[in-house]
């Protein structure tokens, strides 16, 4: 388990049958495009940001880990991003070395969550975001951007059952 990583600030705003709904506080993400959004197509997105972080960048300054990865479809692009440590400011974080990862602050908004554990394969993960859209249609509540799916445990060494996965649909 990843309870030494910091995660993203969230507050619960409400809690429904399934789902709850949690307003995130503004992050700055490092965010890389990937060849899909499971972790075998992932990879190497994955290790280019990891690299970032563990000091591949203008400074070698090393920042740390946190959870969840986060991924998503951007126009047709697949998508992931780190979440930078919350005491970072935009100036604070060296310049990437890699040009195709860009730091972006990320202003906070709502989000429909989901968690579930196993493994967050696309077919999975594709059958629980309908169900969640389910339940947020039957509470009146619409999608406002792209759906993401945040991975908070190392798929390769924490076992399925154990992993802690969400689906986050933002609303307004």
């Amino acid at each position: 388990m990843v309870d030494s990583y910091e995660e993203p600030r969230f507050e619960v705003i409400s809690r429904f049958s399934g789902f709850e709904i949690r307003k995130y506080f503004d992050s700055i993400q490092a965010i890389v495009e990937t060849k899909g959004r499971d972790w075998q197509s992932s990879t190497d997105g994955f290790r280019r940001i990891a690299g970032y972080i563990f000091g591949r960048n203008k400074s070698e300054q090393r920042i740390a880990m946190t959870t969840p990865v986060f991924f998503w479809n951007d126009n047709e692009k697949s998508m992931m991003a780190f979440i930078m440590p919350s005491a970072y400011s935009m100036s604070d974080l060296p310049q990437p070395n890699d040009e195709g990862i860009k730091l972006e602050k990320i202003q906070g908004k709502k989000f429909a969550v989901l968690r579930f554990s196993g493994l967050s394969r696309l077919k999975k993960t594709e059958r629980l975001i309908k169900k969640l859209e389910q339940l947020m249609h039957g509470e009146n509540l619409s999608p406002s951007g792209p759906t993401l799916i945040a991975i908070y445990d190392n798929p390769t060494t924490t076992l399925p059952f154990l992993r802690r996965n969400e689906i986050l649909i933002p609303i307004n």
